[in-house]
Parts: structure tokens; C-alpha cells; sequence
């Protein structure tokens, strides 16, 4: 434990939320204890209270990484193909989407339901006020990309962007979550492998946004 002792909180934090997301993801949220991660991390009860007041904090601390990852993700890929057509753009939107589900499935699943709506509730965690600040730079990104579609005229006019974008997230990570999750079924029933039927569904989606419903491809 010297060694330890001798480290800053920064890391500290950084074990702990480590081991609380494997946890997480292998038990779930609701079944993980914060004796659970106490135990698994090394950690005495006590000593875990010293960098954590409450299992919602370490959640708050892992939300707000997945929210940076996605961030980080999204903008690189927009950011290398900024000449891209409104198509190509809309379709590495949702590669990025579907390779952060494939590698960080725990992150993609915090981003979709652990992320506090309420920015001005005086009882959020800092991590919570971060988080959001975070959202809403990755809606900007594709509220700018959204934009640029409709007054290149590829995408249609009529389009309110932050209801599109906010239904977009949704109709998105269900597909990605559900092509993940029946990959035997999707084989079977269609003869379609994963990566086909995410091609259907990305092209379908597209088609309900796009001018004169213009194929993406």
C-alpha cells in the first residue's frame, strides 16, 4: 500500500472507475456494488469513499469518458473528410457510431441512457454538468453537418434539425444495438450478415432525410 499512498487521487480515480466498468459490464449496473468494486480494485470500503462519495459518481465519471470518446471519434472522422458529400458524410456518422458500439459496448450503452437531460439541475454531479456540455457539442457536429445537407440541397429543406438529430441518435443506436444483438437471427431469417443489414438500415434512414429521396450511395 505505500506505493499507493504515494499516488495522486487522479489515478486513484482511474483504478477505481477502470475496475467498476468491468463490472459494470459484466454484471450490469443495478447488481454492482460499491463493495463490489472495493473488493475488486484492492481497495478498502473506506478508501474507495475517499475518491468516490457514491456508485452514481463513478457512473457520472464513465458516462462522461463515453460522451469524450464518441466526441473524439466523430469529430475526427467529419473533421479528415470535411470535402466529403452530405452521403459519405452521414455514412462514416454512422460507422463511427457502429464501431464505438463494437469496441466500448458499455460506453455506447452510457451514452444512450446514462447521461443527465436536466443541465440545470443544481443537484447534478460535476461529471453530470460535463457530460452534457459534451452532448451537445456532438449535437453541434451534426447539426452543422446537417446544415451544410440542406443548403447543398441534398438534404431536405423542410428538415427540423434538432428534433432529426435528436431522432437520428435514437433510430441509429437501436439499429446498431439490434444488429449486435440477433446477428444468428438476421442470418437466418434473411440470409443477410451483420454488416448488410446495417447497410439496409443506414440506407433506409438515409432515404427518409435525403432531397427527392436520393440514395446515399
Amino acid at each position: 500500500m505505500g506505493r499507493r499512498k504515494k499516488e495522486p487521487p487522479s489515478t486513484h480515480r482511474e483504478n477505481i472507475a477502470a475496475t467498476a466498468a468491468q463490472l459494470f459490464h459484466t454484471r450490469g449496473f443495478a447488481a454492482t456494488t460499491m463493495d463490489d468494486i472495493a473488493r475488486q480494485a484492492g481497495y478498502s470500503k473506506a478508501t474507495l469513499y475517499v475518491y468516490f462519495t457514491s456508485k452514481q459518481e463513478i457512473i457520472s465519471l464513465l458516462a462522461l469518458k463515453s460522451m469524450q470518446q464518441l466526441y473524439e471519434r466523430l469529430q475526427q472522422a467529419l473533421s479528415a473528410n470535411s470535402a466529403a458529400a452530405m452521403p459519405e458524410k452521414y455514412l462514416l456518422i454512422c460507422q463511427s457510431l457502429r464501431q464505438f458500439q463494437a469496441e466500448q459496448p458499455l460506453y455506447f450503452q452510457m451514452v444512450l441512457n446514462k447521461i443527465n437531460a436536466a443541465p440545470d439541475n443544481a443537484d447534478n454531479l460535476p461529471e453530470e454538468h460535463a457530460a452534457y456540455q459534451v452532448g451537445e457539442e456532438i449535437n453541434n457536429l451534426i447539426r452543422d453537418c446537417l446544415l451544410e445537407g440542406i443548403a447543398q440541397g441534398e438534404l431536405r429543406a423542410d428538415l427540423p434539425v434538432m428534433p432529426t438529430i435528436f431522432s437520428f441518435w435514437g433510430m441509429l443506436a437501436g439499429l446498431i444495438q439490434l444488429a449486435a444483438a440477433k446477428q444468428e437471427y438476421i442470418a437466418a431469417a434473411f440470409q443477410q450478415s451483420q454488416e448488410d443489414f446495417l447497410e439496409y438500415g443506414f440506407q433506409m434512414l438515409y432515404r427518409a432525410i435525403a432531397k427527392q429521396e436520393e440514395n446515399y450511395e
